[in-house]
């Protein structure tokens, strides 16, 4: 099923290449090609991967996309380019910058990659997958963001962390934008199958959900000069794994929605179906009045940042 899949990378950092370093000891794919503006670590890093291949004897090729060019009839492509938050940089500084380099990068794969699944993992997440929908031109199927997956593993680690077992066992569900407002769902979380208010306070709980939304600025806190990267690449890994062996495995990802939910060109992260074509199908879960409230706090926290580009008219610039 995978053979000859092609799955391309932008971005060498921590993230993009252990999702690559993931792609290749799966052999999830044929071959892997990493995009970085530093072409000489994209070797180094496509070198390294390409003899941990030999060692497991997997199939997957590793190269270097010199230029965008390079990057050819991909079936996906990560992206996972961006600026880290710098001292003294707002969030508006941030986006602007992230958005542009999203926008260049997302022009070149629109190009040379005009079938590919793209996979937006650039921070601020929500606003990067609007962008990168908005410029591709892509249906919206093929522009996902990786967060709920990584958001959900989080909070299913944390779980295990309190209880002291269950471990594999836990379904943990989070929804909503990847940031502060994100929703974690304790209703519909599991340990083997019994509802997590079976086996946790409710005290104990909202102590999860918490550390669940600040689950990436701990991480930050203890590595002080960059952020978490094995749990958010592993998570991406299996997003593109489920598209290149067509899954139709259901995960929280961030999509635009198109009514879904009440909500209406803005992206946020919601049940969806992954396979061949992308999120095949969104999934609409009841929500109880305070999990609406939650949610539409997250949705109008994406669309801020949206405004915020409308604003400067960063869609207008051509």
């Amino acid at each position: 099923m995978s053979q000859g899949k092609r799955v391309g990378i932008v971005g060498a950092g921590n993230v993009g290449a252990t999702v690559a370093y993931s792609l290749v000891m799966l052999g999830a794919c044929h071959e892997v090609i990493l995009r970085d503006n530093k072409i000489d670590v994209a070797r180094g890093k496509a070198l390294d991967m390409s003899q941990a291949a030999s060692a497991v004897r997997s199939h997957t090729v590793v190269k270097v996309a010199e230029e965008m060019s390079d990057l050819i009839n991909c079936d996906v492509v990560v992206i996972t380019a961006g600026s880290p938050r710098l001292p003294g940089m707002s969030r508006d500084d941030l986006l602007m910058i992230n958005a542009k380099i999203t926008k260049e990068v997302i022009q070149g794969v629109a190009k040379y990659s005009p079938d590919a699944i793209i996979i937006m993992v650039s921070n601020p997440l929500d606003a990067m997958t609007y962008v990168a929908l908005k410029e591709s031109g892509f249906d919206r199927s093929r522009v996902i963001g990786m967060a709920g997956i990584l958001d959900s593993s989080r909070m299913a680690a944390f779980i295990q962390e309190k209880l002291g077992y269950g471990g594999g066992q836990i379904r943990a569900s989070v929804m909503g934008g990847h940031g502060d407002d994100m929703v974690p769902l304790p209703r519909y979380s599991t340990v083997a199958g019994v509802p997590l208010s079976d086996v946790l306070t409710d005290a104990e709980i909202e102590e999860i959900v918490e550390r669940t939304r600040k689950g990436g600025a701990e991480i930050v806190g203890h590595l002080k000069t960059g952020s978490a990267y094995y749990a958010p690449a592993k998570s991406t890994a299996i997003m593109v794994n489920a598209i290149l062996k067509d899954t139709k495995q259901i995960y929280p990802c961030a999509v635009c929605l198109e009514g879904e939910y009440g909500f209406s060109d803005v992206v946020s992260g919601v049940p969806v179906m992954i396979g061949a074509n992308g999120a095949e199908k969104i999934l609409e879960v009841t929500l109880n009045k305070q999990e609406k409230e939650m949610f539409e706090n997250s949705c109008k926290s994406v669309q801020g940042l949206i405004d915020t580009l409308n604003k400067n008219k960063f869609f207008e610039e051509k």
